[in-house]
């Protein structure tokens, strides 16, 4: 028997496929460009992504032949929703997390409800970032879209959808949408009755690893499955991508780069707090169930890499293209060993954690004549590092102490970019032998649901350490003094600017 992760992304999809013990047996991806027609606004084709899902689905599962996909999982992305009317037809794009367009409706939603009420509820602070104001946006600015919608859609249950079934969403990415009670586990009636919406308009929550149904063989052939497939619930995929780090213990935490930087640890019960409150971590369900989690992010993470290579890395696009390598491979050879001489405050998009501001911009302080591509290069990544160290101090001195990191996505194939956040964090950072842990974990919950054995026993067989790579002590102590710089480059700039 084998199993199918799906993890949608931001940028793009994947699909992987392993066989009974774990071990990787196909793999697809395919990229989305986003759409950012207006300033503020960053969205996605919904239907190209479906399209795009199910070219890797189809892809993987006809690689797989001799060892059939018995079950599958989705990891998504969180907040994006997608309007479909009764016949299941999309009726717009989905707008992602850092799409901000919502801003201005934040505090007047919160001065009626109750900003620690929906706190309390949800167990996460307000942002623009989140479903709830980007439905009320919909409503107060496509009041034909908003009627014509029979159900908003995450992109979990928008694939449920297309795959023929009654869609459901798992806890963690129900989590996301600020709809959500993470108590309860159920669809916030309060919530939904503030903004005009039916609970039947939003998909079923279930717990990760539940089942949701199984494919339809007339779907199931078109996509190359030879039998009908099992669907379990997944979730956010910062929680999938944790769990298939290995995480499912209190002390540990997953790092991961993707299209945002993220820290995801694991909770034994819900921790809310005024501290947690203020610095805006929320508290929802972890991918195992019974567990929660929060998540300390910068939604510029490995972007920040990406607009380097469209940028600057010309060079090194045409090095890539003849020599048939990862073009992030052939960058990330140029990275110079020495710390950067540069200070980047990495606000490209809106920050995450802990501040929650979509108006302050970034910022490259030190320019010099002398100064190198490879350099701004290196400054870039060290500024993200930074702050993730800001997210972890944070973090600790809130209670939830963090001891081990497990790095998964792309950047974690990276020894040298591993061993710049090693040293900026100044924690050991232990890489695990599946990078692409998103997948993994929502395949390691769709065995649970066809075997029966629990998720934590699947975990402690799959799940591989390679390697862990130290701080090296020299770079340690140069970025703990350049770190205590860091932390005055947000006020100073907010100073500056203060509309913004």
């Amino acid at each position: 028997m084998s199993y199918l992760g799906l993890d949608i992304g931001t940028s793009g999809c994947k699909a992987l496929v392993f066989n009974d013990y774990g071990e990787e047996l196909a793999s697809a991806y395919r990229e989305y460009p986003l759409i950012t027609s207006k300033n503020g606004w960053v969205e996605l084709d919904s239907e190209e992504v479906c399209t795009k899902c199910f070219e890797v689905i189809k892809e993987v599962a006809l690689k797989t032949s001799a060892d059939l996909v018995q079950a599958m999982g989705i990891s998504s992305q969180g907040e994006a929703f997608t309007p479909v009317d009764k016949n299941g037809t999309i009726l717009g794009n989905g707008m992602v997390s850092s799409d901000t367009r919502a801003t201005g409706i934040v505090n007047e939603f919160c001065t009626d409800f109750g900003p620690k009420k929906l706190y309390s509820i949800t167990g996460h602070t307000a942002y623009p970032m989140f479903s709830l104001f980007k439905l009320i946006w919909t409503k107060q600015n496509r009041p034909e879209l908003w009627k014509k919608a029979a159900k908003f859609l995450c992109f979990e249950d928008l694939i449920h959808l297309k795959l023929g079934l009654d869609p459901a969403i798992g806890y963690p990415l129900a989590g996301r949408t600020m709809l959500f009670n993470v108590i309860d586990h159920r669809w916030d009636k309060q919530i939904l009755s503030a903004i005009g919406l039916e609970s039947d308009q939003l998909a079923r929550p279930l717990p990760s690893g539940a089942v949701v149904g199984t494919i339809p063989a007339r779907i199931a052939s078109q996509l190359g499955l030879q039998i009908e497939v099992v669907v379990v619930a997944g979730g956010h995929d910062q929680t999938c991508g944790a769990l298939g780090a290995g995480i499912v213990s209190k002390g540990m935490a997953m790092y991961a780069t993707g299209t945002v930087e993220c820290l995801t640890p694991a909770f034994e019960k819900p921790v809310f707090g005024d501290n947690l409150f203020k610095n805006n971590y929320c508290t929802y369900d972890f991918a195992i169930p019974g567990m929660y989690t929060t998540v300390a992010y910068s939604l510029t993470g490995g972007n920040i890499l990406k607009w380097y290579r469209d940028e600057f890395a010309f060079r090194e696009k045409e090095i890539a293209y003849q020599n048939r390598r990862n073009i992030y491979d052939v960058i990330l050879d140029t990275l110079p060993l020495n710390p950067s001489r540069l200070l980047v405050l990495p606000y490209f998009t809106p920050t995450g954690t802990p501040y929650f501001d979509s108006q302050i911009t970034g910022a490259i302080i030190g320019l010099r004549f002398n100064t190198t591509r490879e350099e701004i290069l290196r400054a870039l990544l060290e500024g993200v590092a930074f702050e993730m160290r800001l997210n972890l101090s944070i973090l600790e001195k809130s209670g939830i102490v963090i001891d081990e990191l497990r790095a998964i996505g792309g950047g974690a194939k990276s020894k040298i970019w591993t061993q710049l956040k090693a040293n900026v964090l100044n924690k050991p950072i232990t890489t695990v032998s599946v990078t692409e842990a998103g997948c993994f974990g929502v395949a390691m919950l769709a065995k649970s649901a066809i075997t029966g054995i629990s998720t934590k026993v699947i975990v402690s067989e799959w799940v591989k350490t390679s390697q862990t790579i130290f701080p090296q002590h020299e770079f340690a102590e140069h970025y703990e003094k350049q770190f205590h710089t860091y932390l005055k480059l947000y006020p100073a700039l907010k100073s500056i600017h203060p509309e913004q």
